[in-house]
């Protein structure tokens, strides 16, 4: 985990009176950027500071390739009105050497354009691997309330389709306005050092066109916002129904589902259409300013010859010289179309990078505590999630240490709020939780993840072998550990049945395995984490009975000695837990054995006999 993001004032979570999280928690939502276009490219910058290192020498070459391009029309005026209109007619040493002169300064030219273009994509890639490097890393810091609020694979746009288009405009418009810029301004100076008057007919000319052009950007920038916005739907919901894509054939519900991704895909054109729309208006406008100007520098640059103020190879140069100002700003649309679908994937970007994480890791100043079985206390806890009802009020209790504790109770009763507070996946609205009479908030997350380990009901798996999915939890484990680990849970006739043994390929997500053999794998990852407080998410109950005994066998075995705090979905959990909490509607209403509670009358005593009814 990357050390904890500092909170600005304005940027923390605010709580109404009755503790519930309100509009303003960034669990709620992911941070929505309102800097100017300035203001987020400056903040990308900042992020990502290898985007300006060496930026002196870049812009040194830029100055040498965009002066280069004034060397042609420099030398058209040179050989007309000195080589071609001489006072003892044509001079061709004179032609010659300015050829020559010419030929050698823009093999210059082009060798200081491939040193700037090196340099520009060494520097964007560079920064941009730290921009996503960063965005990634904060995205797992954020709590799993907070990365809910969002599509996974909207998430996953930000950090990925969003940075692309800020790639995209680094190296090729971030590019192209440089050298335009530098462009106008080298074009500019030369035409004015030619004629001033022409230079003012141009501005004049041009004006209308960058006024026009301001606007616009306003107006594009809320375009392309929409359109990444968009985007990030689309592929948000393409990747929810491919990933359900077995759920939606059971259902027979494809006409459906191909209906909401249409709307999405539409919705999308529908942003993209109306953003090139806008940016596409640029394009006549321009060209209108170019032929009017042309016509002007003409009629006004005739005018002058006549008068004796301008010769004919200074109005040619000149005519080439706006043709060099004028480029620039027909590539108005395409700079700008890159640079606001840029600035928008940056605002997206760094929306992600603004979110407060709710749950921090306190950093250097954690706590870490001594390895060995643990002891956990819930003093006075309540919690609610955003916008609902409180789901665990007024909560205490005491787990000593070496206990196996099953927590039962109906659906929505608070069991799984319960562990994901123990777990510190979400922190209290009120009240405190404690390891070894610690409390988790001051914790190190480094110290806490090795302690604490979550089993969940279904245990996820990478598409790589079974033995790469088991070393998940500790890396450095080598094969022997691993049958070892297996051989102790009494799982080796499982792991025999396997054609390729460790080497066996699970598929994405597991696939390859059967629901039961996954959760296998997720028993033995944990064994193989060793932890001091286990905590399960019992999944039993869709599995067939030779598994559910190997599960049961390797709990068994996995628990001994060790706290642990399971999820009893199937109630023989509890017959062989040391103590069992019932939970109902957010509280503990029950606490002891099984033989204790199964003879009180009460909320135990129901769901037993219902479960043996059910079993029976």
């Amino acid at each position: 985990m990357s050390a904890p993001t500092q909170a600005r004032p304005d940027d923390r979570s605010e709580k109404a009176a009755d503790g519930r999280r309100t509009e303003r928690d960034p669990a709620l939502s992911l941070h929505r950027n309102e800097d100017s276009a300035l203001g987020t490219i400056r903040r990308g910058i900042q992020l990502s500071p290898e985007f300006a290192k060496g930026l002196w020498v870049t812009l040194l070459f830029a100055v040498v390739a965009t002066g280069g391009k004034v060397i042609v029309p420099i030398a058209v005026q040179q050989i007309i009105d000195n080589g071609l209109s001489g006072t003892s007619g044509p001079d061709l040493v004179f032609v010659t050497r300015m050829v020559s002169v010419c030929a050698g300064l823009l093999v210059v030219t082009m060798v200081c354009s491939y040193l700037m273009n090196l340099r520009l994509y060494r520097a964007t890639e560079s920064g941009l691997a730290t921009l996503r490097r960063k965005a990634f890393r904060h995205v797992h810091d954020l709590s799993v309330l907070t990365q809910n609020s969002e599509r996974k694979g909207a998430l996953v746009s930000r950090v990925t389709g969003d940075v692309d288009q800020i790639s995209t405009f680094m190296q090729w418009g971030g590019l192209l306005l440089l050298v335009s810029t530098g462009q106008l301004l080298v074009a500019t100076t030369l035409m004015a050092v030619y004629s001033w008057q022409l230079t003012i007919v141009v501005w004049v000319c041009i004006l209308p066109l960058l006024f026009g052009v301001r606007w616009l950007q306003k107006l594009l920038s809320k375009a392309y916002l929409k359109v990444r916005e968009r985007t990030g739907d689309m592929l948000g919901a393409i990747g929810e129904t491919v990933m359900g894509a077995a759920v939606i054939r059971a259902h027979g519900t494809e006409e459906r589902t191909a209906g909401r991704i249409d709307t999405t895909v539409l919705a999308t054109r529908k942003a993209q259409v109306r953003a090139q729309r806008l940016s596409m208006a640029v394009s006549p406008f321009a060209e209108i300013v170019a032929a009017l100007g042309n016509v002007a520098v003409v009629l006004v640059g005739v005018w002058l010859g006549i008068g004796g103020d301008l010769t004919a190879g200074q109005l040619i140069a000149f005519l080439f010289l706006m043709t060099l100002f004028i480029q620039p700003m027909m590539m108005a649309t395409e700079i700008f179309n890159e640079a606001q679908n840029a600035i928008a994937g940056w605002r997206r970007v760094l929306g992600v990078l603004d979110t407060v994480p709710d749950i921090a890791d306190p950093g250097e100043a954690g706590r870490v505590l001594p390895r060995g079985p643990v002891r956990v206390g819930f003093d006075r806890v309540t919690y609610s999630y955003p916008e609902g009802p409180v789901v665990l009020d007024d909560v205490n209790v005491e787990i000593t240490p070496g206990t196996r504790v099953a927590v039962v109770g109906e659906t929505g009763s608070g069991k799984t709020t319960f562990v994901k507070l123990l777990t510190r996946l979400m922190d209290p609205a009120a009240g405190t939780v404690r390891l070894d009479g610690v409390d988790l908030r001051e914790v190190a997350f480094s110290s806490l993840r090795s302690r604490v380990v979550m089993v969940p009901q279904e245990g996820f798996l990478f598409d790589s072998s079974l033995g790469d999915n088991i070393r998940f939890a500790r890396p450095e484990s080598t094969d022997a550990e691993l049958e070892a680990a297996i051989t102790e849970l009494g799982l080796s006739d499982w792991l025999g049945s396997l054609a390729h043994g460790l080497d066996t390929p699970v598929g994405q997500r597991g696939e390859s395995l059967s629901a039961g053999e996954r959760q296998l794998v997720a028993l033995v990852r944990a064994y193989i984490a060793d932890p001091d407080l286990l905590v399960l998410d019992e999944a039993t109950s869709a599995v067939d009975p030779h598994t559910e005994v190997r599960i049961q066998r390797a709990l068994d075995r996995l628990t001994r000695g060790r706290t642990s705090v399971a999820i009893a979905h199937r109630l023989s959990t509890a017959e062989a837990a040391d103590r069992v909490l019932v939970f109902d509607d957010g509280r503990i209403t029950q606490s002891g054995t099984h033989g204790e509670l199964v003879d009180q009358p009460g909320v135990y005593a129901d769901l037993y006999a219902s479960w043996v009814r059910s079993s029976a």
